[in-house]
Parts: C-alpha cells; structure tokens; sequence
C-alpha cells in the first residue's frame, strides 16, 4: 500500500519580488535615447556613452577628473561647506539637503578642484557634480571656481572648467547670485595674465552657470547631445507662446548659430584638450 501513497513535500515560497530586484538592481541600465538595455559595466567601461546610439550619459565630477587628468591629481579647497544664511526651507530644510547630498556623493559640495596633468601638461581642473543639488552654484561653488582661476594665474598654468548644472541656488538667494560677477571678474584677471580657460559644457549646463563662466572661455566646447541655455525650453515657449525649433538648445544647434566652438565625443575630449592647449599656449 505504501506504493499508492503520495510523500507531500513541502511547497518551496517564490522568491519576493524585493529580494529578486535587489539582486538584479544597478546591473543593467537603459538608455534614455534609443532604450536599448546596457550591462553597467560595459557601459562604464564605455565611458558612459551608449554603445548603439552614442547617447552620453551624465558622469560624475571625480568620473571626469579621473578621464582627464594623467593618474594622480591634487585636490583643492576640499574642506570648504555651505551655510544657511537665509535659515531656507522648502518641502525640507536646506540644511538637510546639504547633508544628504554629502554623505550620498561623498563630497562637501557640488564642485571639485583639482591640480594635476593633461597628456603631460600641467593644468588647473573645476568639475561640477550634478547630483549634488543639481550642481546648483551656491557660494561654495563660486568660491571654488575663483579660487581655482587664482591658482593657475599663480602658478601660470592653463585652466579648465567642466560645467553640468541647473543656475544658482536659490537657497542662499542674492549670495548665490553675487558669485556670477565674482567668477566673471576672476576669468578677467586670467585673461589679463594671457592664460588661456577652455570651458567644457555637458547636460546640462543652464540658468546662472552658463550665464557667467560657462560662456566665457576661450574655446567653449560641448558634449553632444548636451542642453545649453539660460531658461529652459518649456519656459521660453510659454513666455514668447511659439514652438522652439527641433533640437533648440542642443549643442549642435549652439554650434550651428555660432554659441559653441566645437562639439566633442567624450572619446575624444581629453586629446582635443590635449591639442587645444598646446596651441593656445603656444
């Protein structure tokens, strides 16, 4: 009779949805351009450009320190931090926005400065991080970039600005504000001592930021792809109530109505930095 009983094993649970997500979780990523799904590692290894469409996807500050300076490079002003001089509260306290983004990215604020070499050319290097507050220059950042103007004029080395931001913070309001004539004041000096600044724009670079330093190299260069402008195109085309033209603010339209000097595949950027610098200083 034993053969005609059936042994009831125990019913094996599926495994949660939670827990299969997480092990899967940051392994694939899809492209914001043509959708196509790319292992991370290969798209890192790509230098987060979209193997299929060559979409660049954003990097962060120390990702692009890393791509363009030769090895070891030193960092600047690292300790410097924001306050609060408006006490500023939105759906959360400002200082609590600062605090988060600090211990996400690992970084004080939404810039980093670094000395180090560029094919063997000695160079200063501003990148901006746009995870941190949407890479909004508060007086931290403004600060940062002028005292990076101020140490090439002192060591009589090239500068270079890597920009990716939303405009000024309005958290610290007309303090934020200040730091756009302060930037442009410094970059008047650098340009007095005939040092040349190569501002590099990616996406996207908007509001105060390209208002100010952003537009003042002497070479401005873009990523493909990237949103360049002051107000964004949503905002324009409710304020003049006309539909903007195709691909209005990309670089390639900057490039074409003469805003940019060239349009740049990530790939390339550091040898066309290389040799753009070694004509500009001759």
């Amino acid at each position: 009779m034993a053969w005609f009983k059936r042994e009831k094993k125990p019913i094996e649970q599926p495994t949660p949805p939670e827990e299969r997500r997480v092990r899967t979780e940051g392994l694939w990523v899809k492209c914001e351009s043509c959708r196509t799904i790319v292992f991370r590692k290969d798209l890192e290894a790509n230098l987060y450009v979209c193997p299929k469409c060559q979409f660049h996807f954003k990097m962060g500050a120390r990702q692009r320190l890393e791509m363009l300076l030769d090895g070891h490079w030193t960092e600047h002003d690292a300790g410097m931090t924001s306050t609060d001089p408006l006490k500023f509260v939105d759906s959360k306290p400002y200082t609590q926005r600062l605090k988060e983004a600090r211990k996400k990215l690992g970084m004080n604020d939404a810039i980093l400065t670094a000395e180090g070499q560029l094919n063997g050319r000695p160079v200063v290097m501003c990148a901006m991080e746009f995870g941190f507050i949407g890479g909004s220059m508060g007086a931290v950042v403004g600060e940062k970039v002028t005292r990076g103007i101020e140490l090439s004029i002192e060591t009589r080395q090239p500068f270079v600005a890597i920009s990716c931001s939303g405009g000024a913070r309005m958290m610290e309001g007309t303090v934020s504000l200040m730091q756009l004539a302060k930037v442009s004041a410094a970059l008047a000096k650098l340009d007095d001592e005939k040092l040349p600044y190569i501002s590099v724009l990616t996406d996207p670079t908007t509001g105060g930021v390209t208002a100010s330093f952003a537009m003042l190299g002497d070479l401005n260069i873009a990523e493909p792809g990237a949103l360049i402008g002051f107000a964004g195109p949503r905002v324009i085309e409710q304020t003049i109530r006309q539909r903007l033209p195709e691909g209005f603010q990309r670089s390639e339209f900057l490039l074409e109505h003469g805003f940019l000097d060239a349009v740049v595949h990530r790939k390339e950027l550091k040898a066309y930095l290389a040799n753009a610098l070694d004509v500009l200083m001759g």
